[in-house]
């Protein structure tokens, strides 16, 4: 798997190899139906999630509006990653073309920013619903809603197209095997032959900037939230106050946990196997995960889902 130079100093690479989770033949099958029953639980729930908050009357409030985003978002996200990786642990040649590799990361940016931001935006969200209960339909309103989705996307977009060229421009001329599941920055960086330190200092940037900033909304939020939750006299009142932040602050803490741990290690002691296993975490386990944790413990996305199974039931008893 050679690359040949080619004149500028520039390697032509029509394809990568992906090595995968593991090299081990063995492992390649029992890992397929592993990985197809995490994607499909991913498809299921996130799909649930969004025809639920989006047909159910009850559940048109700012809260699930966000909720449906970061379900849009986490299955994007997987879908990204998980069919690609599927088809690999069945072929023998894992291959991915130059192109095809340049969008999935692409992609992949886009959707891993985008649920960044948009847990930032769901802190913000509950802040106000908990602190500022009486102007939280003023305050959160549709268009305020609409406008955080929107500056999510185009800010998540536009970080995609700025690192992913970043990352592409660079000489690919010793090796394509990448030591990967997915076209991520650090593998790829990890094959160049060419100075690779601005293509290091922009991701690392955008990297810390995004969590930076998000990780303030956040605990400034919780802060304020916390707060807030203490000053109620009744025990009841905190409970209440509290299950209604429980699954959020869940979700941050694990996804908020896992990042930081992959990105803003030095370089110098950064493991592509150790990343490989927090890559597949949040890729494809917290997508996985997210569902369960906003529904399992919600009673309004519970009796919603009553009430849209009940609709075929309705249906056949009026035949």
């Amino acid at each position: 798997n050679q690359q040949k130079m080619v004149p500028g100093n520039l390697s032509h690479v029509n394809t990568f190899i992906l090595i995968g989770v593991s090299d081990d033949p063995y492992l390649q099958v029992p890992l397929f139906f592993i990985f197809l029953v995490i994607y499909g639980v991913t498809v299921t729930g996130n799909m649930g999630i969004i025809t639920l908050t989006t047909i159910d009357s009850r559940l048109q409030t700012p809260m699930y509006f966000f909720l449906r985003h970061l379900a849009i978002i986490n299955l994007g996200n997987s879908t990204v990653i998980a069919p690609q990786m599927l088809v690999n642990f069945m072929v023998e040649k894992k291959s991915i073309s130059y192109y095809g590799c340049a969008t999935q990361l692409g992609g992949f940016l886009v959707f891993i920013v985008a649920e960044i931001f948009m847990l930032a935006a769901m802190a913000y969200d509950r802040y106000v619903a908990i602190c500022n209960p009486l102007l939280y339909m003023i305050v959160v309103s549709r268009k305020v809603c609409i406008i955080l989705v929107f500056l999510t996307y185009i800010y998540s977009f536009s970080t995609a197209v700025t690192v992913t060229p970043c990352v592409f421009s660079m000489s690919y001329c010793s090796s394509n095997v990448i030591n990967h599941f997915y076209c991520d920055t650090v593998p790829l960086l990890a094959l160049s032959c060419s100075d690779i330190s601005m293509a290091q200092t922009v991701i690392f940037i955008s990297a810390a900037f995004n969590m930076f900033f998000s990780i303030t909304i956040v605990l400034v939020s919780y802060f304020y939230i916390i707060l807030a939750i203490l000053r109620i006299r009744s025990a009841e009142g905190r409970k209440k106050a509290f299950s209604t932040c429980a699954s959020h602050m869940m979700a941050i803490t694990i996804f908020y946990g896992t990042l930081l741990f992959m990105y803003l290690q030095p370089g110098s002691k950064h493991s592509l196997d150790t990343d490989k296993m927090a890559s597949v975490f949040y890729t494809l386990v917290i997508p996985m995960l997210n569902p369960m944790i906003y529904s399992l413990r919600n009673k309004d996305v519970k009796d919603a889902l009553k009430r849209f199974l009940n609709i075929p039931c309705q249906s056949l008893k009026n035949i």
